[in-house]
C-alpha cells in the first residue's frame, strides 16, 4: 500500500510512498492495544513511594501524660497513627510491579495502531525537515500549510538540535526518535508525522 507524503512546503505529493501491508494494514485489535498500553504505563511507574510507620517516625520514646487523671484519652506515644505528625498505618514502601509483555504482542499492537491511524488519514509521512536555525514560527508555519490542528507528533529518523529547540515550546506538538515511539504516544496525539527516512527503519523494528 501507498500512504501520502507532506512535502517541507506543506503540500501532498500525488506519489505516496510504498509500505508494508503487514505493518501499516492490519485489523484493528483494540483489546491487545489496551493491554500493551497498561503495561506500557506501569512498567513506567518508579515504585519509590515511601512513607514511615510509628517504629520509623522520630520521638515519641516517652509517655505524654499519664494514664488516668486527666480527662484525656489514653495515650503511649505522641507518634500514633491517630496522632499529628504520627506514623502511617499501612505505610507505602518501595516496590517493583513490573509486568511481562513478549516483543510479539508489543510490535502486533504498535502495527495495529499505525494501521488504524492510517486508515483515518491520522498518520502522514513528512519529507526530511531542514532547519537550519531553531525558529518555532516554521514549525508553525509548516503546521498551517499542511492544515493540521490538535496534537502532533512528530517522529524523526534522527533528531536534531534546531528541531527540538524549533519545537519545544509549542504545548501540542512533541518530538521522538523512532527506536523510542510506543503505543501509549501513538494512540495520545491526533495526527502523526512520520518522517520518510523512518518509515524503513520502523519496518524493519516490527519485523524483526
Amino acid at each position: 500500500m501507498q500512504l501520502p507524503i507532506l512535502t517541507a512546503a506543506g503540500k501532498i505529493k500525488k506519489d505516496g510512498i510504498e509500505v508494508s501491508d503487514a505493518i501499516f494494514d492490519t485489523e484493528l485489535k483494540p483489546a491487545l492495544i489496551h493491554q500493551v498500553v497498561q503495561v506500557y504505563l506501569n512498567n513506567g511507574h518508579l515504585g519509590t513511594k515511601a512513607q514511615k510507620t510509628r517504629s520509623e517516625v522520630r520521638g515519641g520514646g516517652k509517655k505524654p501524660f499519664r494514664q488516668k487523671g486527666t480527662g484525656r484519652a489514653r495515650a503511649g506515644t505522641i507518634r500514633s497513627p491517630l496522632w499529628r505528625k504520627g506514623g502511617v498505618t499501612f505505610a507505602a514502601r518501595p516496590h517493583v510491579s513490573k509486568l511481562k509483555m513478549n516483543k510479539k504482542m508489543f510490535r502486533v499492537a504498535v502495527a495495529s495502531i499505525l494501521s488504524q491511524l492510517a486508515r483515518e488519514e491520522r498518520l502522514i509521512v513528512i519529507d526530511p525537515l531542514k532547519i537550519e536555525k531553531p525558529k518555532t514560527k516554521e514549525i508553525v508555519d509548516y503546521l498551517k500549510a499542511a492544515k493540521l490542528e490538535g496534537n502532533v507528533l512528530f517522529v524523526m529518523n534522527s533528531l536534531t538540535d534546531t528541531l527540538a529547540l524549533s519545537i519545544r515550546n509549542l504545548s501540542n506538538v512533541d518530538l521522538f526518535d523512532v527506536d523510542h515511539i510506543n503505543p501509549a504516544n501513538l494512540i495520545s496525539f491526533d495526527h502523526i508525522l512520520v518522517d520518510s527516512n523512518a518509515v524503513k527503519k520502523l519496518e524493519e523494528r516490527l519485523n524483526a
